[in-house]
């Protein structure tokens, strides 16, 4: 395989290294069963001649071997972390890449390599798990506030007094403008737009991914997991949401979760196909969202999410209370024998 290589290695590897980077991926997709030799040697040309090459080149490549069933550990990390334009087909479709490689990837690259994982048509429980624990927060700059300009002293000169008069006209003027030029910010963030998220608890990208990619499949552990996720809520609430069978409970709370619209009803017509029946050109699961208002459902999940903590006692402080407990009970325990002679006693 060595010889078959270099042999396509000699001018070509000059004038045209698109040529031997597809001859080269070629070569190796014609090997049903390759050896640990052959996948090495292929690793070791693969990387240089891949950097050499076009864009266009590079696409081919990595859509060709997307499609290989095995591939060098070092290849597949090494095409998961190129641009998403390049790295997209093979995240997405390539059976080749193992678990560990995907969160790698995952962990390593953006919301959009995420994306492309979570497209597959089979994710691992391992991969599941380390895709709804991961969180990609970006920090969103605050709105500068508008300063008022404080009235500076007139400074005591021989000026005429209607100079004095003038000079402290402009200044209130002025402070009466930065005054309304507040007020009306005031008055817009009150006036919350609806794609205006700050503040609220809002789904990242991957999380409303997961929840699209789990409704798709009817994967409704897996949802209720993400769910519990995205609402930093027990899965005991998450579960209470989905068993609504009318489907206004997950409504609400993908709505105050701020997902799109068409990915909503979409993951309402999955779980509940009632709502996918047509009325009057919609379906049922659009009309149930039309009508709430973000404000409202915000301020319901809100308020089922603090019952939810105030009932819901996690399993590890329980066992914390449990260990507490028991080795109190071992700290106040009686010694073996004395315990004997009392139940020597009340035998008798």
């Amino acid at each position: 395989m060595r010889d078959r290589f270099r042999d396509l290695e000699g001018p070509l590897a000059v004038r045209k290294k698109d040529v031997v980077l597809m001859a080269t991926v070629s070569s190796f997709e014609s090997l049903s069963h390759p050896t640990r030799s052959e996948l090495r040697q292929f690793a070791e040309l693969f990387t240089p001649l891949f950097q050499a090459s076009s864009d266009e080149a590079k696409r081919q490549a990595v859509a060709a071997l997307s499609q290989c069933p095995t591939m060098p550990a070092a290849v597949a990390l090494f095409i998961g972390n190129q641009p998403i334009e390049i790295a997209a087909p093979f995240l997405a479709a390539s059976k080749a890449i193992a678990d560990d490689t995907l969160i790698t990837i995952a962990r390593m690259q953006g919301a959009a390599h995420v994306k492309a994982i979570v497209s597959r048509d089979s994710l691992s429980p391992k991969v599941i798990d380390a895709l709804v624990a991961l969180r990609q927060t970006q920090p969103r700059p605050a709105a500068p506030a508008v300063p008022i300009t404080e009235s500076e002293a007139v400074p005591l000169s021989p000026a005429s007094a209607e100079s004095e008069a003038e000079a402290l006209e402009e200044q209130r003027i002025a402070n009466e403008e930065a005054l309304r030029e507040r007020i009306l910010d005031l008055a817009g963030h009150l006036g919350r737009k609806d794609e205006d998220r700050l503040g609220l608890r809002t789904l990242t990208d991957i999380q409303e991914a997961l929840l699209v990619r789990f409704a798709r499949s009817r994967e409704a552990n897996h949802f209720a997991t993400a769910l519990a996720d995205a609402l930093s809520a027990s899965r005991w609430l998450a579960e209470r949401i989905m068993l609504d069978l009318s489907g206004q409970q997950l409504a609400t709370t993908l709505t105050s979760l701020g997902m799109g619209f068409l990915d909503a009803v979409f993951v309402l017509e999955r779980f509940y196909p009632h709502l996918a029946e047509q009325q009057h050109n919609v379906t049922r699961a659009w009309m149930v969202l039309d009508v709430l208002d973000p404000e409202e459902c915000h301020e319901r999940v809100e308020a089922w999410r603090r019952a939810d903590r105030y009932t819901y006692k996690p399993e590890a402080a329980v066992t914390t209370a449990l260990a507490e407990s028991e080795s109190h009970r071992i700290v106040r325990q009686a010694p073996v024998q004395r315990d004997m002679r009392v139940l020597g006693r009340r035998s008798r």
